[in-house]
């Protein structure tokens, strides 16, 4: 088991707050919440491709910023989703990660996943019926394709920034 370096547990602290603030700040926190979750914040799912300590950082900042919605239940709904849902895609889909779509614009790694984590807001869209009563498979729809936009402007930004910064340190 590795142990975390000082300058890890910084750079976990930063990228979880950095995913806190695009997902609270107004006008991101509008279209973070409810039914159709574009976070611009999940963009920093991509970076557990790259180091897998940012697993815990974007799962501690989902946790926070799920403060602001539905307080408790949703930091273990929505933390735990992200956690249990980006870890297996780590596993899943980390094998693709030298392929590339659409001109190397997107890995195929990155496209995958993003497939695979907008069907997992099947348990947002469960959380929002038992707590609100809301349509669950409307809000399935519509949290997954909101989070397939986000995932999918994500992966073309991290792609970007990964040219000039290196996300495996």
């Amino acid at each position: 088991m590795k142990h975390f370096t000082t300058r890890d547990m910084a750079q976990i602290a930063i990228v979880a707050a950095i995913y806190i603030v695009l997902t609270i700040t107004p006008p991101l926190n509008a279209m973070s919440y409810y039914g159709y979750q574009f976070r611009v914040s999940e963009m920093m799912n991509f970076l557990a491709f790259y180091n897998k300590k940012y697993l815990i950082a974007v799962t501690i900042g989902c946790m926070i910023a799920n403060l602001y919605s539905f307080g408790w239940i949703d930091v273990f709904v929505g933390g735990g989703s992200t956690f249990v849902f980006l870890g297996l895609g780590l596993l899943l889909f980390s094998r693709f990660k030298d392929k590339f779509l659409f001109s190397g614009v997107i890995r195929l790694d990155h496209f995958l996943f993003a497939i695979f984590f907008s069907i997992s807001m099947f348990t947002i869209a469960l959380e929002l019926y038992y707590l609100q009563g809301q349509p669950f498979f409307y809000n399935w729809l519509t949290m997954g394709l909101g989070e397939f936009a986000s995932l999918m402007f994500g992966a073309i930004i991290i792609n970007k920034l990964s040219n000039y910064i290196d996300f495996t340190e």
